[in-house]
C-alpha cells in the first residue's frame, strides 16, 4: 500500500479497474483498512458493498478506471474516489433514480451505493467520464 500525503488525505491504496477481480481487490482493500480501524463487520460490509458497485460500474459502463482510497487528514473518514474515462452519465439525477438501469440490472446500484455511504458525490458529463467520491465515518 502506498502511504503518501495529498490534499484528500493519506493515500492507502490505488487499484486499476479493468477486470472483475479488480473489483474484488478494491473491496478487500477497503475492508482491510476499515477492519484495522475497528469498524464493525456490518459497517465494513455495507461500505465494501458500495465500493464494489461503483468499481463494477467503472468497468462495465466506463471501460475501466482507477479507484483511490484515502484516510482524511483528521482520520475521521475513509474516502474513496473512483474515476473512469468512459462516455459519462448524461443525466446523473435520472441515473440515481431507484429502478433506472442501462444494463438490464435491478437499477439499485448508484442509489444503493449512496445509501451505504456517509458522503456521496458523482461528477460526470457526456464524453468526459465519471468520478464518484464517497466516504464512511471511522
Amino acid at each position: 500500500m502506498a502511504d503518501r500525503s495529498g490534499t484528500k488525505g493519506t493515500a492507502v491504496a490505488e487499484i486499476t479497474l479493468a477486470v472483475s477481480r479488480d473489483v474484488v481487490a478494491a473491496r478487500q482493500a477497503v475492508a482491510r483498512v476499515l477492519k484495522e480501524r475497528g469498524l464493525s463487520a456490518m459497517r465494513i460490509t455495507r461500505f465494501a458493498t458500495a465500493v464494489s458497485e461503483i468499481a463494477r460500474n467503472a468497468i462495465v459502463h466506463g471501460g475501466g478506471g482507477r479507484i483511490s482510497i484515502y484516510l482524511d487528514p483528521g482520520k475521521a473518514y475513509l474516502r474513496v474516489e473512483c474515476r473512469d474515462d468512459g462516455p459519462g452519465i448524461e443525466d446523473v439525477t435520472l441515473a440515481m433514480t431507484e429502478g433506472y438501469t442501462t444494463a438490464g440490472g435491478l437499477g439499485r446500484g448508484l442509489g444503493g451505493a449512496k445509501r451505504l455511504s456517509h458522503d456521496f458525490e458523482i461528477r460526470s458529463a457526456p464524453g468526459e467520464g465519471t468520478t464518484v467520491s464517497m466516504s464512511v465515518k471511522l
